[in-house]
């Protein structure tokens, strides 16, 4: 099945993406001991609220051509289809192990490069004239979760 976009849609599934992102790194927090760690997590979760109010911001900001359906959906399947994708994607099922500060920020760069790719898949199906550039806004804003991480990362290997 093949689907089209526009940014609205996507802006939703990332808000929804957000929320799950927020759990996620939550219930992490929630299983360490290290106080550090534990800090980190509830800061990178606390990142995840910002990132959900800008993509709820930015699509207030849509114009029309950005909003509009792309097709004819009576029956708001497309809503379902795209709250389906985001739950099943990027922190879907995901654990942390929380035994250690490096595996910790392993998994959170690779959750945050899986959205990244999630993204970039969902940019193809978005027309320009629907808002294409907004998804890239998305992707720097996942871009700069993994820099923050990284340099977690590269702090505790020195």
């Amino acid at each position: 099945m093949y689907h089209k976009f526009n940014a609205k849609a996507i802006l939703e599934m990332a808000e929804n993406i957000e929320k799950n992102g927020y759990a996620f790194y939550r219930k992490a927090a929630d299983d360490v001991k290290d106080p550090e760690i534990k800090t980190f997590l509830l800061e990178l979760a606390e990142m995840e609220v910002g990132h959900e109010k800008l993509f709820t911001s930015m699509k207030s900001k849509l114009s029309d051509k950005e909003s509009e359906d792309i097709v004819f959906d009576p029956y708001d399947e497309a809503a379902l289809y795209i709250e389906a994708l985001a739950d099943t994607r990027v922190f879907y099922e995901k654990t942390i192990d929380t035994s250690s500060a490096e595996e910790v920020f392993k998994a959170a760069i690779e959750a945050e490069k899986e959205s990244i790719v999630f993204y970039l898949g969902m940019k193809e199906l978005v027309p320009d004239e629907a808002g294409k550039d907004k998804i890239q806004e998305i992707i720097k804003e996942e871009m700069k979760h993994i820099q923050t991480i990284s340099k977690k990362l590269l702090a505790i290997k020195r």
